[in-house]
């Protein structure tokens, strides 16, 4: 079996620089929503192009093939365009801009198809407000036709089921009905719809969730359907042995994984390929993006993108854990520290106030209240190195690039600009002058 997408249509109504397919539905374009979901029927899968095919091109992987249809002359004109990819035996028809359609309501379309062996079977939806849309027209329960809006009578417009344009074909019959349809109508299209009229044999398959058949048009459908693909991300992860205290306020990624017993507190939010572990709480606003988290971690009101952080770690609250950063078991992060492409070995701990960038921190190092790596000379980048079991005095600034010895202390106030051999003591401050009774003589002039 074989999938075509169509997403070669403008979408003007949008308002957008870039093409429809890309705008995202939870993190994930919609185009790639729908392609996911072919994978797990097959991986012979193509793409139909037109607007902005070159932007389109850069969220697709090399194992979707591409055709472009140059102009947009209607959904068979758009299939007419892949006319080399229709070869086999079944081709299953998406679209683009419908992006949750799901993988079981796909299994039962194509198992009616080929049970019934049909040379088409259609996938259908009953809607209460059907304006606008086909009307799949059934003669004793059988298919008849599809009348579109513009020209159903009276009695067709009261039919509620309409077409989704969702269908599987039989490849041979699909080649010569397109053969067949043309473009006198009103809006000088090729209609796919008009290939079922030279169907012999025409299937039905009816879905009674319309979101999966939903298209986007414009923002406002693209927010009702996020929220709708929302709200199972959250029913999956809960029915999964997820806590989420308040999904109202809680958004989560498709692609993100979480283990059993972790908590997501309030007003969190979790992007990307993240995957956090066991026995961890997350938040309340708390904003993760593509980290990589273990178990038994808590991170309280904090930032977190592309980072690792391992098992049995304290992050927060109010701290930011940027890129390339790897925070190893049992390191306790606190309030306003950041970290930029730094590793921290086990058992270390920077409680308050710092900033550590391009820094390796070795194990059971304290780092001090106000501790800042001054690692930018306005040109380049320096790396700073601490060594186990070392304790930094607080606001210190380590001048990179710079290494601390294991074992070693740094007063606290030190500016320090060269390398600290292992089990030393290091002070690089001024020293501290005591003159008494000099403020009272000051005073004593100024009255």
């Amino acid at each position: 079996m074989k999938v075509l997408i169509l997403a070669a249509g403008m979408g003007t109504r949008m308002k957008s620089k870039k093409p429809k397919v890309m705008h995202e539905i939870m993190g994930k374009p919609m185009l790639n929503w729908v392609i996911d979901t072919s994978k797990e029927l097959t991986n012979d899968i193509a793409v139909v192009l037109g607007h902005g095919i070159d932007k389109v091109r850069t969220i697709l992987n090399d194992d979707v093939e591409i055709f472009e249809q140059k102009q947009t002359l209607g959904t068979g004109h758009a299939v007419m365009s892949a006319e080399e990819f229709l070869t086999g035996e079944e081709l299953l028809i998406l679209y683009g801009d419908v992006p949750l359609i799901s993988l079981k309501t796909l299994k039962n379309l194509i198992s009616k198809h080929r049970k019934e062996k049909n040379d088409a079977t259609l996938l259908t939806v009953d809607l209460e407000n059907p304006y606008g849309y086909g009307r799949v027209v059934r003669n004793k329960d059988e298919f008849e036709k599809i009348v579109e809006h513009r020209d159903a009578d009276e009695k067709q417009l009261k039919i509620k089921e309409i077409n989704s344009g969702i269908a599987i074909y039989n490849i041979t019959s699909l080649r010569k009905a397109l053969k067949q349809i043309n473009s006198n109508n009103s809006q000088g299209e090729y209609y796919l719809t008009d290939a079922f009229l030279y169907f012999k044999k025409v299937g039905i398959f009816k879905t009674d969730n319309k979101y999966e058949v939903s298209g986007v048009n414009n923002r406002v459908q693209l927010s009702e359907l996020s929220y709708i693909a929302r709200k199972e991300i959250l029913n999956n992860l809960m029915l999964n042995g997820v806590t989420i205290l308040d999904p109202e306020s809680t958004y989560i990624d498709k692609e993100v994984k979480i283990g059993f017993d972790t908590v997501i507190m309030p007003q969190t939010y979790i992007f990307g390929d993240t995957t956090i572990g066991e026995d961890c709480c997350i938040g309340p606003m708390t904003r993760i993006n593509c980290c990589k988290i273990g178990d038994n971690v808590k991170v309280l009101r904090s930032e977190c993108e592309k980072a690792e952080i391992f098992n049995n770690v304290s992050v927060g609250p109010y701290s930011r854990i940027r890129e390339k950063s790897i925070i190893e078991d049992n390191v306790k992060i606190g309030n306003f520290v950041e970290t930029k492409k730094t590793k921290v070995s086990k058992n270390s701990k920077a409680q308050h106030l710092s900033y550590l960038g391009d820094t390796c921190i070795g194990e059971n190092v304290n780092i001090g209240a106000g501790t800042i790596t001054c690692n930018y000379d306005g040109k380049n980048k320096f790396k700073t190195n601490i060594g186990k079991n070392s304790f930094v005095g607080s606001n210190t600034s380590l001048v990179a690039p710079v290494n601390v010895g294991e074992n070693s202390i740094i007063a606290a106030g030190s500016v320090i600009t060269e390398d600290i051999p292992d089990s030393t003591l290091a002070f690089g401050r001024a020293r501290q002058i005591n003159k008494v009774g000099k403020l009272e003589k000051e005073r004593e002039k100024g009255e």
